[in-house]
């Protein structure tokens, strides 16, 4: 763990104990806006809402009692907003745990589009990991089982199909982030019987359009999009820079929607991941997700001017 992981963790977790009176709100909450807008699933189904929740270092937050009701909070106002996509991993600590006790909390399994991971080097243990995670998760399997970070993928792909065959999971895909290893990537994608990629992609990183974006769609591959803010730095960096007011000709009330609206506008895209330890950040998330979307050229706008500032 690196010194700036552990300060941005630590961070993160001042904020959600912080946060806990803003959450701390009654389970008989209603929507805040429309649902979300949704997008076609590879696999079928009613469709994916275009905005998740991810839990990369906001769940991870040990046995404290009080975090693990302010992450149930998260969880509630994600769900009454028409979310279902949560995402996590073995690699990202006690996170697991924290979705898991949320979904016992709020009776929401039914409510959940689960996606999770196989994290190990360990080929032959891919079926192992997956019980151990869906038994953290308190689910009996995963709609969605991803190989993170192209750890060891040859021999778990090979086992992730054989489950989707046996009807363990729902969908299998491959995992990368920070730009990484696209190359590897992108030969997956056009060799591999997958259903999902996730990568990374907002307005400041967009390798992803070159390639990547264009061959999913070509092969009818979902994309799921992490760390949409650079794990907030990017609209920490963009806080106290004034909102253009041609954000509101797409309804962007915030630096954060303009940037995920960017995000879900490019026709490749699935769905968003943003973590957040706080509830009117989930709202706001899942309010990005409505129409009118940016065009081609208020999309090169949108960039130029966040690469700009």
């Amino acid at each position: 763990m690196t010194h700036q992981w552990s300060r941005r963790r630590r961070r993160l977790l001042q904020a959600l104990a912080a946060g806990t009176a803003l959450t701390a709100l009654p389970v008989s909450w209603g929507r805040a806006s429309p649902s979300p807008i949704t997008r076609r699933s590879p696999t079928g189904g009613s469709g994916i809402p275009a905005v998740g929740l991810g839990t990369w270092i906001t769940f991870n937050v040990g046995d404290n009692q009080r975090l693990l009701d302010s992450c149930a909070n998260v969880m509630k106002a994600f769900f009454d907003g028409g979310g279902t996509v949560i995402d996590s991993s073995p690699m990202y600590g006690s996170s697991q745990n924290t979705v898991g006790y949320g979904l016992d909390k709020l009776d929401a399994r039914d409510r959940v589009f689960a996606a999770d991971k196989v994290w190990t080097r360990d080929g032959d243990a891919t079926r192992r990991q997956q019980r151990e995670s869906a038994d953290l998760w308190r689910v009996k399997q995963f709609d969605l089982l991803q190989v993170h970070n192209l750890v060891s993928w040859r021999e778990h792909l090979d086992t992730l199909k054989a489950m989707k065959e046996e009807g363990a999971v729902g969908s299998i895909g491959i995992t990368t982030s920070h730009g990484r290893r696209h190359r590897e990537l992108e030969q997956i994608m056009a060799s591999e019987p997958i259903d999902f990629v996730q990568l990374t992609y907002n307005p400041v990183d967009r390798e992803a359009e070159e390639r990547l974006l264009p061959l999913a769609r070509e092969k009818g591959i979902g994309v799921i999009v992490n760390r949409p803010f650079r794990q907030g730095a990017l609209t920490e960096r963009l806080a106290k820079e004034p909102l253009p007011d041609w954000a509101a000709d797409v309804g962007a009330n915030s630096w954060a929607q303009l940037i995920l609206k960017f995000i879900l506008a490019h026709p490749a895209v699935t769905c968003a991941i943003p973590a957040t330890t706080r509830v009117d950040h989930v709202r706001e998330n899942l309010a990005a997700a409505q129409a009118p979307l940016p065009d081609d050229d208020l999309r090169e706008r949108i960039s130029d001017t966040i690469r700009s500032l």
